[in-house]
């Protein structure tokens, strides 16, 4: 179970360049994975969504990435030739036009604007691609192992509430048969009261007590609502995302909750059921979180 709220950083200087990604998620019903990532490396973003999606299935996903390169060697400097030529020419007429002397030297003409042009060489796309997915990778690392440790405590608190469904579900099936019995025993003496001397017919008492046992009968709900909590703990344990499952899964727990407070005609039945339904209710807000 993992939670799908996270985060994980890497930091890496590969080939010259300082590499940093930073992976954020909170909750979210499906994969929304936003990449940002310097202009010029725009190339990189459909490998890091590939990329995240690969260790992540659900969560609003921010992917952060940050690369400086002012040491890589991706700028040269060039001569501009054409214009040292033009420039050597000129001196060279200056000196024989005016009898000045041939002091011409390689500093003097370095020295003459725009004899060198500054020119950004295009980055190795798979090399800084390779480089880039290296450092995600262990900012990813990173990020799953915090989503798996929240997702432990997530795990502990909904399996506990579990523990206290079935232990409210217990005290269900305990109360629901003394409902009846208290019921026919009421209607008995009810019936006691108002006909006073006249003879009552036993049988008249039991098929009326049994009409009402069958009206608030909760055994399916309750084998149901077992059913349910026992599916829960096997996906609890399954190694894949089952956020989604176990959100389906709350909802008919809910549902059986419902229709047992709907038959509940008794004071403490409906304290239990709205004990049960509490927990319920507690279990689906902690779901929201796992992935």
């Amino acid at each position: 179970m993992k939670s799908m709220t996270g985060y994980g950083r890497a930091r890496m200087t590969l080939h010259d360049r300082d590499i940093t990604v930073e992976i954020r998620s909170v909750n979210h019903r499906y994969l929304d994975c936003n990449v940002k990532v310097p202009r010029v490396y725009g190339f990189l973003e459909e490998a890091a969504k590939s990329a995240v999606s690969n260790v992540i299935s659900r969560g609003k996903t921010d992917v952060y990435i940050s690369i400086d390169a002012s040491r890589a060697g991706d700028v040269t400097v060039v001569v501009n030739e054409q214009l040292v030529q033009a420039y050597i020419a000129a001196l060279k007429q200056i000196r024989d036009t005016s009898g000045l002397p041939d002091d011409i030297t390689t500093m003097s003409v370095a020295k003459m604007p725009d004899v060198f042009l500054a020119q950004k060489q295009e980055p190795d796309v798979e090399e800084v691609k390779a480089d880039v997915l290296s450092v995600l990778n262990a900012a990813a690392e990173e990020f799953c192992t915090m989503r798996a440790r929240e997702g432990a405590k997530l795990r502990e608190d909904v399996l506990g509430r579990c523990d206290t469904i079935l232990t409210l579900v217990g005290q269900v099936e305990e109360r629901s048969p003394q409902c009846v019995e208290e019921y026919r025993a009421k209607l008995t003496a009810r019936m006691n009261e108002v006909l006073a001397e006249v003879s009552i017919d036993p049988q008249r008492i039991l098929t009326e007590a049994a009409i009402y046992a069958d009206r608030i009968a909760v055994a399916e709900e309750t084998v149901r609502l077992r059913s349910h909590v026992d599916q829960f703990r096997k996906m609890a344990d399954e190694d894949k995302p089952i956020g989604r499952k176990l959100d389906f899964l709350v909802q008919e727990m809910n549902r059986e909750a419902n229709t047992i407070g709907s038959k509940a005609n008794d004071f403490e039945l409906a304290r239990i059921v709205v004990d049960l339904k509490g927990e319920i209710e507690k279990i689906r807000e902690q779901i929201q979180n796992i992935e």
